[in-house]
């Protein structure tokens, strides 16, 4: 008989600020997805603090009363975790860890947390674990306050390296190890990418949790792992694929997010690699997400991070199925019709018609709504670049009405 396994989440809080360069509603986004980085690494988030600042308290990221505030809720009911929106300098962690007394996060330690949980092959591992240590590495101050610390003065000088100091050493060695070996695992995976042959290179890029290895599963018929939470796809798969009789290379890539760790762009260059190296880009947006124009900015800034936002791209525009516009009024002059009340027609009409009809796609991977019009369009760039690439192999793959369905 199967044993039940009841998940116990952490009790957590999360806290942001309203700046200048951030409204309250622009907090209210970040905290949402913040809460739903907290349920995917395996917490509760139980309240959520905010405060209106000009900008972050160098020492202590709020203000000093907003803390107290903090303390109390936290010690009244039990709270094991508090969770900071943005990254915190080592002295703001070290001075919220003293008077919190709990477990202090921030943004990036999650991610950092998701991805070490996530990660499943060695390659994987090893760059989150890169990540984890140059994250780790102007941290260790606060982990040592049990230990004396190195002083000058009379009767103060200390035999040697202090535990701190051979921690640092320690995790330096560490570091310049394991990036020796993703050196080394990246010149195996180039000369795996080399002999793909001259096959044509698709990739799917986008926000993390739009769908975007459902619609691989779907395209491909893969079985790509895939789950309701952020981050769930760590390791890049590649797959032959064949519209019609035309096969090309099809790869799913690690989602992106907004405020995206340095740390992990930096580790995972790497895996980005597919992304660097493929011919055309199929970039995935949830557009039942209130928030999707901002999405599609992150992830533009990311491929303009990496030197590959002039390739081809394909916006395919993913969860039809899932839209519902906020409902208004016609005839209710107070309120102003913003575009969280635009219909999928109404969207299609704005800047979303001038990128033309071949490079927009409004599809439901799950339902399969409008596939067949998504195969036709991935056929034709696929194989407009083929062409390009062997003139002489033009007769081989002609226009998808034409071709025959040898799936």
């Amino acid at each position: 008989m199967l044993e039940k396994i009841e998940h116990q989440f952490e009790k957590t809080a999360i806290v942001g600020i309203v700046t200048q360069n951030q409204s309250e509603e622009k907090l209210r986004e970040y905290l949402d997805e913040l809460e739903f980085l907290t349920f995917t690494a395996g917490g509760e988030v139980v309240k959520r603090f905010s405060q209106k600042m000009d900008k972050p308290n160098p020492k202590t990221f709020v203000g000093t009363g907003k803390l107290e505030e903090i303390n109390y809720y936290i010690k009244d009911n039990d709270v094991k975790t508090v969770i900071f929106d943005d990254e915190l300098t080592p002295s703001q962690l070290k001075n919220i860890t003293k008077e919190l007394d709990c477990k202090v996060l921030d943004r990036t330690n999650l991610i950092l947390d998701i991805f070490a949980q996530r990660a499943q092959t060695s390659y994987a591992r090893t760059q989150v674990e890169l990540a984890q240590c140059q994250y780790l590495l102007p941290r260790l101050t606060g982990m040592w306050t049990h230990l004396e610390r190195q002083r000058g003065g009379i009767g103060m000088r200390g035999p040697g390296e202090t535990e701190i100091e051979t921690d640092r050493r320690i995790v330096r060695d560490r570091i310049s190890l394991l990036k020796e070996k993703i050196k080394t695992i990246d010149k195996q995976m180039s000369v795996q990418r080399g002999n793909r042959g001259a096959m044509v290179r698709v990739a799917l890029v986008g926000y993390t949790n739009v769908g975007k290895s459902t619609l691989m599963n779907a395209v491909g018929k893969s079985d790509v792992f895939v789950e309701n939470k952020l981050f769930a796809t760590l390791d890049t798969t590649v797959r032959k694929t064949v519209i019609r009789n035309l096969p090309f290379l099809l790869s799913d890539t690690v989602g992106f997010i907004r405020k995206l760790p340095t740390q992990l762009v930096e580790s995972f260059k790497s895996t980005l690699d597919e992304v660097r190296e493929a011919d055309l880009l199929l970039h995935v947006v949830d557009i039942s997400h209130p928030e999707f124009e901002d999405h599609i900015a992150s992830v533009n800034d990311i491929l303009k991070e990496i030197k590959s936002d002039n390739k081809p791209i394909i916006m395919v525009f993913n969860k039809i199925d899932a839209f519902n516009p906020v409902y208004f009024d016609v005839e209710n002059l107070e309120i102003e019709k913003e575009s969280k009340h635009y219909t999928l027609d109404e969207w299609k009409q704005t800047w979303m018609s001038k990128m033309g009809e071949d490079n927009a796609l409004f599809i439901s991977a799950t339902d399969k709504l409008n596939f067949e019009e998504f195969r036709e369009k991935v056929y034709e760039a696929v194989r407009e670049i083929h062409i390009t690439r062997f003139p002489y192999n033009k007769f081989l793959y002609p226009e998808y009405n034409e071709a025959l369905d040898t799936e």
